[in-house]
Parts: structure tokens; sequence; C-alpha cells
């Protein structure tokens, strides 16, 4: 019997759990996000774009150059323990981040420094924590718990950089960091207090020579984790570049500050909770829902890229957050449903770098857009990765119907 109950994975004990320490957690993770581009942005630099798109590549590259060992890692170690460290040595990160800015001797290439160390933890720590939903709750109630995550996660975006906004203003970005590096202080405390005995843990793979490249090849024999894999590159390479659409459109176009940045990217999270909580009451996402999600974030880009005033913008950009988490979480969801349990470590590995590592190729891109053509211009790169990405779903669910027998 199916139980759609929206919030069903919350009566597991271990999930509830890790769910509040992460809500906190990531809260002050979007609140960094915010300062630090601002910082970037209006402070270190005159509005250049480009010197965004280097520290998001920065911080986003090492999810492909660390790709071969992080899978394998969140495999073949205790996730937990593993997840302890990595989130210990981001909140090291970001007070030391914190401490340089506040002391005044901040300048770019720290920044870049802290960027690139922020992004080799968080390489090694994504994987782990996309896998160890499952460990909190079975594969019973995986899809919900996904759904939910990406609503704790974008409750955070929602709050986190509204909250950055104000404080920017009235305190500075060096305390934003400051109260960032606290905040990993409740997800550490609620992974001491999960009952491991009551974890859901799944085989270790074994240590042959074979085992990093393993997971290249089980996508690759898979016609349907492939397209998934192309439509999260179209994505995460040129329509995931927010901080960059955001800032420049507030900024250039829309002459706003701090305050008006932070808004705009609250914006884009009401949405993606939207879109998170319609998904969590699904047991079992389709490709189908991949392709029409894809579509309507290229056509919502585009209208946001026209928009003639920061109201219509924010409105548009709700409706990208709306349609950006519902493929994000489905493509999750619908991957590790269908992905052998040895396996998921290293093939959500790769989506991870495929979807975040993409960013590194395409925000340098953007960022050069941003600044000789103008943010319209940039926007709408976003608007065609969209339309591609569900051209090739649409590829992919014609084929799987042409090799369906004929029914009598």
């Amino acid at each position: 019997m199916s139980d759609t109950r929206l919030f069903r994975s919350l009566r597991i004990y271990n999930y509830r759990v890790w769910t509040a320490g992460a809500l906190v957690s990531n809260i002050g993770t979007w609140m960094q996000r915010v300062a630090q581009d601002w910082l970037v942005l209006t402070v270190l630099t005159d509005h250049n774009a480009s010197a965004v798109g280097v520290t998001m590549a920065l911080q986003f590259g090492p999810q492909l150059l660390l790709l071969p060992f992080t899978g394998y890692a969140a495999d073949r170690f205790d996730r937990r323990r593993l997840i302890m460290l990595t989130q210990a040595l981001l909140g090291l990160l970001a007070l030391g981040l914190g401490l340089v800015t506040i002391t005044g001797v901040v300048t770019l290439w720290q920044v870049y420094a802290f960027a690139l160390g922020l992004g080799c933890v968080t390489a090694f720590d994504g994987p782990a924590r996309q896998v160890f939903v499952n460990d909190l709750v079975g594969e019973r109630y995986l899809a919900n718990a996904v759904a939910l995550n990406s609503t704790s996660f974008n409750s955070a975006r929602m709050i986190g950089p509204a909250v950055a906004g104000v404080l920017i203003a009235a305190i500075g970005t060096g305390w934003v960091f400051l109260i960032n590096a606290a905040s990993f202080a409740a997800v550490l405390g609620s992974l001491f207090l999960l009952r491991t005995g009551e974890l859901y843990t799944s085989l270790k793979p074994g240590r042959r020579a074979g085992g990093l490249l393993e997971g290249f090849r089980y996508v690759w024999r898979r016609p349907d984790l492939k397209a998934m894999m192309v439509m999260l590159f179209l994505i995460g390479t040129f329509g995931f570049n927010f901080p960059i659409y955001i800032s420049t459109m507030s900024v250039s176009i829309f002459h706003g500050g701090a305050d008006q940045y932070g808004v705009l990217t609250s914006a884009l999270a009401v949405g993606s909770v939207g879109g998170s909580l319609m998904a969590a009451r699904r047991e079992q996402p389709k490709m189908r829902l991949l392709a029409l999600s894809t579509l309507a974030f290229g056509i919502s880009c585009a209208l946001a890229s026209i928009a003639p005033n920061v109201v219509v913008f924010a409105i548009m950009l709700t409706l990208a957050g709306f349609t950006a988490l519902t493929f994000n979480t489905a493509s999750n969801a619908l991957m590790q449903l269908t992905t052998d349990p040895a396996m998921r470590g290293r093939v959500m590995a790769l989506r991870m770098a495929v979807i975040m590592g993409g960013t590194p190729l395409g925000a340098p891109i953007i960022g050069w857009l941003a600044d000789h053509a103008g943010p319209r211009w940039a926007m709408m790169v976003a608007a065609a990765a969209g339309v591609m990405a569900a051209t090739v779903a649409a590829r992919l669910l014609l084929q799987q119907r042409r090799r369906q027998p004929p029914q009598n």
C-alpha cells in the first residue's frame, strides 16, 4: 500500500534529527554564499562579474578534479564519520575567511584560496551526504526524504540570503562568515545524536583496482543515466549560475544594493521550496517530468532575461526556482532508485560532479558574457540550456517508446 503523506520520512527519528541540524547549517551556508559573492563583486572588485565567475569555478572545480576519489569514498567509508570530518573542515574554512575579512586584510586571492578549499572539502562531503539519506530512511522513503532534503536546503536558501543582505549592510561580510562557522555545530551535533543501530547501511564495495572507474562504466551502460547526466551537464554548466545572473541583474540593470540582492536570491528559493514540496508527494518520478521541468525552466529564464523591472524579475526567478528544483529533486531520486545500492556513491558523485563541476566551465563564460554583452544576454544562455536539456529527455522517451513491443 502506497504512502503519499507529505512528511512521511520525518516519522523516522534519525531523519528528524539530521534534518534539524542540516537546516541550521544550510542557512549559514547560504548566508556565506551571498556574502562571498557580494564581497568579490562590490568590495574587492569594481562590479567585476568575471571575478565572481572565477570564484565559483574554484569552489566547484574540485567536483570534477577529485571525482575518482569522492564517490569511492562515499561507497567505501563510514559515511557518518566522513560527513563529521568534512563538516568540521568546512566550519574551520568559514572561520578563517571570517577572520581575515573582519581584520581588514582580505584580498581577492585569499577569497580564491578559501573558495578552492571549500570546493575540495565539499567534493567529498556532497556525495556522502546524498547517499547518507538512504542510510537514514531506507529505500521505501528515499524519494520522499530526498524531496524533503531539498525543501530544507531551499528553505535555508530562502532565509539565508535575506538575512545575509541585512547583516552585510549592518555589520559587514566578515561577521556573516563567522556566523556560518558557528552554524556547523548544529549539523555536527545532529550526527552525534543519531542512533547508529537504526541506520540502513549498505554493503561496501571491494578494494579492487577497477573500483574507481566502475562508476563510469556503470553509467555508460545505462542510456537513461547517460541522458540524465547530459541534462545535468547542460543545466549545471549554463543554467545554475544564479549568483552571476542575480548579482549582475540586481546591480547593473535594477541598480540595487545588498538588500535587493538578498531578496532576489530568496525569491529564487521560494520557488525552489514549492518545487521540493510538490516532489515530496511523488513516490517515484519519471523521465517525462524531467523533460517538462527543464523546458519550463528554459522558458522562465527567457522571461526573466527580458523582465522590465525588478518585481517581474523576482516573479520569474520564483518560477525558475520551482522548475529547477523539480528537475534537480526528480533526477536525484530517480538516479538513486534505479542504481544498484553498491554503486550509489559513485553514481551520485558523478551526478554532483556533472551538475556542480560543470559550473567552473560555464561560470567564467557567463561572467564574461555578462560583462561584455550584458546580464540579459547571459540569462538567455540559461534559457537555451533548459530547452536543450528538454530535447535530450524527449529523444530518450521517443527511443524507449519505439523499443516497446506493439500491443495487440
